[in-house]
């Protein structure tokens, strides 16, 4: 079990996986506005990027894991024009969020956004030509099995493109981002959501979660080929690409 599995949002008693859930599920409605708020926007140039990755593969049929409230998924949708986007995620109040979206943009003939647990997935072996994920691997039950999980419907050849926020390593940008997350996030996100616990969970994790070379490795061992990553922004930011 790895350091961030054993964090949990409101209590160490349970299953992770079902406290996630409640916890996005207490934020949904404000989990956009959050995010960009509390990232500068950042945020949003960092998908974009990831995003780019994958336009010399020209993928038709995408899964985009932890889905969340659909940003990625429309904006994948916006800048590759696969045939069809999968967007699984397992709080429901994130998706009616992302389903909304979905549908003022007219885009509910490309995306379908369903409740899906990445331990388990619902979808046939070798399925899709890429498989995304945008800040949700840190919450996964347990990692190995999620990856492994994503690496079953992933057809031959097909690509796994991650990012996730990691704590930088170097002075002076971990010490002041030390003070941002631990006392400025939590203020802030309690401030808006009403949930103070949700974002004292995301420094945790984030502080707790695999990374660079080590993250590496477990996507190797999960059966992954080609695996590359990069840090950005300092360190806050981490890209991983893989080929099954």
């Amino acid at each position: 079990m790895y350091d961030q599995e054993k964090i949990k949002p409101y209590s160490t008693r349970g299953k992770k996986g079902e406290q996630v859930e409640a916890m996005f599920d207490s934020i949904a409605h404000s989990y956009d506005l959050l995010n960009h708020t509390l990232s500068l926007g950042i945020d949003r140039l960092w998908r974009r990027r990831a995003i780019n990755s994958l336009k010399k593969y020209n993928p038709q049929n995408i899964l985009d894991v932890a889905t969340g409230t659909g940003d990625f998924a429309v904006l994948a949708v916006k800048k590759l024009h696969p045939a069809a986007l999968s967007g699984v995620d397992i709080s429901e109040g994130m998706l009616e969020v992302g389903r909304k979206k979905v549908e003022k943009l007219g885009l509910s003939d490309i995306i379908t956004l369903s409740k899906d647990d990445c331990m388990n997935l619902s979808f046939a072996d070798n399925t899709f030509d890429a498989v995304t994920v945008a800040y949700g691997v840190r919450n996964f039950e347990s990692l190995d099995r999620g990856l492994k999980e994503m690496l079953r419907v992933t057809k031959p050849g097909g690509r796994l493109v991650i990012i996730e926020l990691t704590t930088p390593q170097s002075f002076p940008m971990k010490q002041l981002f030390g003070l941002y997350s631990h006392i400025f996030l939590p203020a802030i996100g309690r401030s808006i959501s009403r949930d103070s616990r949700a974002y004292s969970y995301l420094p945790a994790t984030m502080q707790a979660f695999p990374h660079g070379p080590q993250m590496k490795s477990i996507l190797e061992r999960a059966g992954y080929r080609n695996v590359r990553f990069h840090y950005s922004f300092l360190g806050i930011n981490t890209f991983y690409e893989a080929e099954k």
